[in-house]
């Protein structure tokens, strides 16, 4: 390595984006993509044409973007108060918008963890980018496991973590609902506990696929100042491209978030697309119902596979496992997949296959059927 390099950085491991995957060679769009957790369903037409006249006869290429996202953090505030109901109405203080969420993990590490102040706690598996970013700033990371059965944390080894862990101390606990790559939502006993932590232990709950589960903590924050919500418009919006995440959180947090930002981090034309994505959210998300539709009867096709272990799923993904797990057949079951023209994911410990269109999922069950039965 370069002398000026952190010795450290030699035992990182990048995360592996897509497309490209390892090869670093662009996936051919004849594939089918089922293994980012992406929509399978483009923005309209009629959508993207308002944009390219939003940046034709708006967007100065010669400026700077908004850099306080006010008209964007107003919006999500009234989305996230109408979609939860809420009787007293989120604020545009109580937003933070980031090039995608996982800029919005970094803001968090940084203002809460850095110069050996605090660890951070996650169980595997769960989103690798936590871990990958805490390392990256040279934040330690205090893994537990999950049940083999239902990927429900374990909750004694958790709670021991943090009673143990002092030099430096937890001060941050990562989970998603649901999880990724399980699907599995928060059960009551692990909200429970979430709610048990005291004020001193940050709590960032990712929901990127709330949209699929129906289902949020957002009606308690007012009640736990130490509660951070994350979310994306990548999923259920399809606005993967654009790369827009937010964080719903005390104004106090969202104050730090903001001094620990870039300026100018979100581009003019990912906030336009991430407005008319919700002036248009009906219809955007009206696909949903036929995602859940398509995910369950992936997992129905699936379960009746007595190779395979199968597990119910609240996201748009699905996760299984061969039974007989032997060394390399994971990444032999993705390589024959892609092979084929079906690129899934390989995580965890498991197979993550995301939830496409009819037909990507009708070829993704016969190519599995080819490769397992071969």
């Amino acid at each position: 390595m370069l002398g000026f390099i952190r010795s450290d950085l030699a035992q990182f491991t990048a995360y592996t984006p897509n497309p490209g995957g390892d090869s670093g060679k662009p996936i051919l769009s004849s594939r089918d993509r089922v293994d980012a957790n992406e929509s399978p369903d483009d923005l309209p037409v009629e959508l993207k044409e308002k944009l390219t006249w939003t940046y034709q006869q708006e967007i100065e290429a010669n400026r700077y973007p908004d850099g306080s996202h006010q008209a964007l953090k107003d919006a999500i505030a009234h989305y996230v108060t109408e979609s939860a109901d809420l009787e007293t109405p989120v604020t545009s203080s109580q937003i933070s918008v980031g090039n995608g969420s996982d800029e919005l993990i970094r803001s968090l590490l940084i203002a809460t963890c850095l110069r050996g102040e605090g660890s951070i706690l996650v169980a595997n598996p769960t989103f690798s980018m936590y871990g990958i970013l805490a390392q990256t700033l040279g934040i330690p990371v205090v893994t537990v496991e999950r049940s083999p059965d239902n990927f429900e944390i374990n909750l004694d080894q958790a709670q021991r973590a943090i009673a143990q862990s002092e030099h430096p101390p937890i001060r941050v606990v990562f989970v998603v609902h649901p999880n990724s790559p399980t699907g599995n939502s928060l059960t009551a006993s692990e909200l429970k506990w979430l709610r048990s932590l005291p004020d001193h232990i940050l709590v960032v709950i990712d929901e990127a696929y709330f949209e699929f589960s129906q289902t949020s903590v957002v009606k308690e924050l007012a009640q736990h100042p130490n509660w951070a919500i994350l979310r994306t418009f990548s999923k259920a919006f399809r606005l993967a491209a654009h790369r827009v995440g937010y964080c719903i959180a005390h104004p106090e947090l969202i104050a730090a978030l903001e001094k620990m930002r870039l300026p100018y981090n979100l581009p003019s034309f990912s906030q336009a697309a991430a407005l008319v994505a919700l002036t248009h959210r009906d219809q955007l998300l009206a696909a949903i119902p036929q995602i859940i539709a398509e995910r369950d009867k992936l997992l129905a096709a699936l379960s009746e596979y007595p190779g395979l272990q199968v597990w119910s799923s609240s996201a748009n993904f699905i996760y299984i496992r061969p039974r007989q797990l032997e060394q390399n057949s994971l990444i032999q079951i993705v390589q024959q997949m892609k092979a084929q023209g079906t690129v899934i994911r390989n995580t965890g410990g498991g197979l993550r296959i995301t939830v496409g269109s009819p037909e990507e999922n009708q070829r993704t069950l016969q190519r599995l059927q080819t490769v397992l039965l071969h």
